[in-house]
């Protein structure tokens, strides 16, 4: 099953090519160990200690906040598009 992830340039950090991947995941975690692999160290600077994707960062399917969606424990459909947006603060 395949999704289409865009990755924003904040987590590419700087790896050059398009900034849509395609990955075969079945859930969330998937999704993230399919990033680490793509872009190595993404899991530390997303993650927290356990393995859970940070609070800040936001993650869509097909427009809709996954936590609407059951969360790290909803299933991706294939075809879903998911959007990571991390949170940003300035001040």
């Amino acid at each position: 099953m395949a999704i289409k992830v865009r990755i924003p340039a904040v987590i590419a950090r700087g790896k050059v090519g398009s900034d849509t991947v395609e990955l075969a995941a079945g859930d969330l975690k998937e999704l993230l160990n399919g990033l680490e692999v793509l872009y190595p160290g993404v899991k530390k600077s997303i993650c927290d200690d356990s393995g859970k994707l940070n609070r800040f960062v936001n993650v869509y399917v097909n427009d809709e906040d996954i936590r609407f969606l059951g969360g790290d424990q909803y299933r991706f459909q294939d075809g879903d598009e998911v959007l990571l947006i991390p949170s940003i603060a300035g001040g």
